[in-house]
């Protein structure tokens, strides 16, 4: 929980404006961010220490920034030292992870279903699968048509293209309006009026290489994160290439074939080696891949590289993305049999429930670290040096 209080917005002013005091999860973040100032040994590390000795205090704001910011590649904690035992017990990775959930929820919109998913991130998607899906069986049973035969891939002999378009077109734009609403939530309290506009030279072209090259989980020396041991390893970025790649890809694979159909005129189904089915299979195979292996890590990985409280989000997303992946490849394997009006509906549930879910787990992390990114770069085009927090 979060209070306000007036305090000066400069030590030693007598006036100020209402600002929030930081709850526990902020406040251990600040006190582990002020211990780092004093050491920085891990300054070349990752953008997270560059950007905290631009600051000699850490509002609100600056928290949840550098908290996105973050990678959570593990590297600091293992060069730290000041982590467990000593009294310190510096371990920034977990301290920015668990401020990094809470922004989730924070800026939500609305705010009370950021909170909902964050608590019950893996039971929540689940049912969400289980219930739509069979929501949808039960709706072709009645129709008489759960069981209608090969329909050579005509998915809209089984539920009409006007319905499908509707249907989840709404629900996509919804969710796009709420990241957006979050985004915009989260930048104004992250960046103060006197940051550059994105405009500024070179800096959007720098967050986007950095964004598509997910450069920060190379552990700052170009070997990558560490998991279950001190071991380096690059194995979480590629994890994280394929099943964002993947993601684009069935993305791209659905605008195309949209293209197809309003511009071109051409109904689905379409051929299996024409481009809107090669990019959804290049891209199903990509998600698969991508999170069984992100999966497999996150088993793996130290206690001490996270927040054990996130897990039901996390896996709750990533087997989202593995059942929206598979139910995808297995309706384009079996699409002409008989059993394709089955598939079709478990798909459309898995992908459903994607969509509704897009704006209040761990997909957000994704675009809270792309406009984290941004801000980093805007701020190496400053000329002023450390100051107050927010500033």
């Amino acid at each position: 929980m979060t209070v306000h209080a007036y305090e000066p917005a400069v030590p030693g002013e007598p006036t100020g404006n209402l600002i929030p005091l930081l709850n526990l999860d902020e406040g251990e973040v600040d006190r582990q961010l002020r211990i780092c100032n004093a050491c920085r040994y891990c300054e070349g590390f990752c953008a997270v220490f560059p950007a905290m000795t631009r600051r000699l205090a850490f509002s609100r704001g600056d928290i949840h920034y550098l908290a996105n910011l973050c990678h959570n590649c593990g590297a600091c904690l293992h060069a730290c030292q000041y982590a467990s035992p000593h009294a310190f017990a510096v371990n920034v990775p977990r301290a920015m992870a668990r401020v990094r959930a809470q922004t989730y929820a924070d800026y939500a919109w609305p705010r009370g279903f950021g909170r909902l998913y964050r608590r019950n991130g893996l039971t929540l998607a689940l049912a969400l699968v289980a219930g739509l899906s069979l929501f949808l069986l039960l709706a072709l049973a009645i129709n008489g048509t759960l069981l209608p035969g090969p329909l050579k891939g005509n998915f809209y002999a089984v539920f009409p293209h006007d319905v499908l378009a509707l249907g989840f077109g709404s629900v996509l734009l919804a969710a796009v309006f709420a990241l957006g609403v979050a985004t915009r939530r989260f930048w104004r309290e992250v960046s103060p009026a006197t940051l550059p506009t994105p405009a500024a030279p070179g800096a959007l072209a720098e967050a986007t290489g950095a964004v598509l090259t997910l450069k920060y989980l190379d552990g700052g020396h170009g070997e990558g994160c560490h998991d279950g041991s001190d071991r380096f390893t690059l194995w979480r970025r590629r994890f994280h290439h394929l099943t964002f790649y993947g993601f684009l890809l069935c993305f791209a694979a659905t605008a195309v074939a949209t293209g197809y159909h309003y511009l071109l005129g051409e109904i689905a189904p379409y051929p299996l080696l024409s481009p809107p089915v090669l990019l959804g299979t290049l891209g199903g195979i990509g998600l698969v891949i991508g999170p069984a292996g992100l999966l497999l890590l996150g088993s793996r990985r130290l206690p001490a590289h996270g927040d054990p409280g996130q897990r039901p989000m996390d896996r709750g997303f990533i087997l989202l993305l593995l059942l929206v992946s598979l139910s995808g490849l297995a309706l384009l394997a079996w699409r002409d049999s008989g059993a394709m009006a089955i598939l079709l509906a478990v798909h459309l549930g898995a992908v459903m429930a994607f969509f509704l879910t897009l704006p209040y787990g761990k997909f957000a992390h994704g675009i809270f670290r792309s406009a984290a990114l941004l801000k980093f770069a805007l701020e190496k085009r400053q000329t002023r040096g450390p100051g107050l927090g927010g500033e």
